[in-house]
């Protein structure tokens, strides 16, 4: 069984940091920039287009999100039976875990069928804006097994500290959709135009070839084998192990979207372009963030192993200085969207009022970088050192009860203008990070004094 968990556990922590870090977000970037890609072919169909697919991408998230938090507590599961050498219970955790996501998938992808309509109605859609976002979703939410298997893969793969094989997918990915996208879009030879949906389509195919590369090098880790065919058979006290530690993690991935279909029912009360200007700032930011989120996947690795291995003094460094690291990174991400922010807003859309609301919001959102920083690292800390509760908790507050709200009072209550709107949430998103940094700091020296 190949895996780095000695490195992992005696390396220099700003070495692995960057190691793991940054891997992990330039597979990020790609990935945003293959969002950025979508929204860029969306706009040659119309601003409405980009609005169905911004708020396609906010119900598709509720979904994706869930798989996702399954996903850092599968790593973290892994990376805690690594860092105390029982390679063993880890390959089996591994071979259980490789179908479990793709499983619960199935049951989302039906759920989404059923109800995407419903809510893309509930995010004022209507008519051909309705139909459009039907258009765009229906080809993703039966490509929903293949996303979910490709997370599974990558937690195996993230366990072991390799970052490197989830960011060449994304890189692929990149250059494929540049390619597929037109090509279905528009059509070619013997390939009918598809239109909006030919942007799906291409991710859907995408994911499958990614998803048969992932496999191949979790077979290389051997981790994953077909020695003992019993290790795939379900287990419910492994699966309850994973829902234990899952559920957490994913409830808050599944709020985190249910904070942003509530976000973008509070912005379309300001009309169609404000959601036009709101989606293409919104990816314009997950640009500068995607260093702290590789920074965050990096935490998780390495404070799982150390964690596992009871390498506690090594388990606070790693918090230390990876939020010293956020901050600085968060610098430079605020300088530049000061600068270039407008300029890149207005490559997707050159309409003023787009623009407009799209800079208002992006303006009071860099300041948040500092929160969000804070935010990712101790979220995930807790879920690496198996104390995942607390981040239900968190969510709960910033995403829906807070959010709502803020929300409600500045656009329903008072109906101020668009940039209060953004300003409440920066309030509430640093009371939610100052309260995380204090909890998580606090439980690690209670874990740590319980050794001594």
């Amino acid at each position: 069984m190949k895996t780095n968990s000695k490195n992992l556990l005696n390396e220099n922590i700003s070495s692995l940091l960057k190691q793991l870090a940054i891997p992990a977000s330039t597979g990020m970037l790609f990935n945003t920039l293959y969002n950025v890609v979508d929204t860029f072919y969306a706009g040659f169909i119309s601003t409405q287009a980009v609005s169905a697919l911004t708020i396609s991408f906010m119900v598709f998230f509720l979904i994706i999100g869930l798989g996702y938090g399954f996903s850092s507590a599968i790593t973290a599961i892994l990376g805690n039976s690594f860092g105390k050498r029982k390679n063993k219970q880890a390959s089996i955790y591994a071979h259980k875990g490789l179908l479990f996501i793709p499983i619960l998938g199935v049951f989302l992808t039906i759920l989404g069928y059923i109800f995407a309509p419903s809510m893309f109605v509930l995010l004022g859609a209507k008519d051909e804006y309705l139909q459009d976002a039907i258009t765009y979703i229906n080809p993703i939410l039966f490509g929903t097994i293949f996303f979910m298997f490709n997370f599974s893969l990558n937690s195996i793969l993230v366990a072991l500290g390799d970052t490197k094989t989830y960011r060449n997918t994304l890189i692929f990915g990149f250059f494929a959709n540049l390619v597929l996208n037109p090509l279905f879009m528009f059509g070619f030879l013997f390939i009918p135009a598809m239109g909006l949906s030919g942007i799906s389509f291409a991710t859907v195919l995408i994911q499958i070839i990614n998803m048969i590369y992932m496999f191949y090098k979790v077979l290389q880790t051997k981790v994953i084998h077909f020695e003992k065919l019993s290790y795939f058979l379900p287990d419910l006290r492994v699966y309850k192990l994973f829902l234990t530690q899952g559920i957490p993690s994913s409830l808050n991935m599944l709020i985190m979207s249910i904070g942003s279909v509530i976000l973008t029912y509070f912005v379309a009360q300001y009309g169609v372009m404000a959601v036009a200007g709101y989606g293409i700032a919104f990816r314009v930011e997950q640009l500068m963030l995607l260093p702290i989120l590789g920074l965050s996947t990096a935490v998780l690795t390495i404070v799982s192993n150390n964690f596992g291995a009871k390498k506690y003094d090594r388990v606070i460094e790693t918090l230390r200085i990876s939020i010293k690291y956020g901050f600085i990174l968060s610098t430079i991400g605020i300088l530049i969207l000061t600068i270039f922010g407008k300029f890149l807003i207005s490559l997707f859309d050159s309409t003023a009022i787009v623009i407009d609301f799209g800079i208002k919001y992006l303006l009071v959102e860099i300041w948040i970088f500092y929160a969000y920083v804070v935010l990712f690292i101790c979220v995930s800390t807790l879920q690496a050192i198996k104390q995942p509760k607390m981040i239900l908790y968190i969510a709960l507050y910033r995403q829906i009860i807070a959010k709502l709200l803020i929300a409600y009072v500045i656009v329903k209550l008072f109906e101020l203008d668009f940039i209060y709107l953004w300003l409440g949430i920066l309030v509430m998103i640093y009371s939610a990070a100052i309260f995380a940094y204090f909890y998580t700091n606090n439980l690690l020296k209670t874990i740590c004094n319980k050794t001594i």
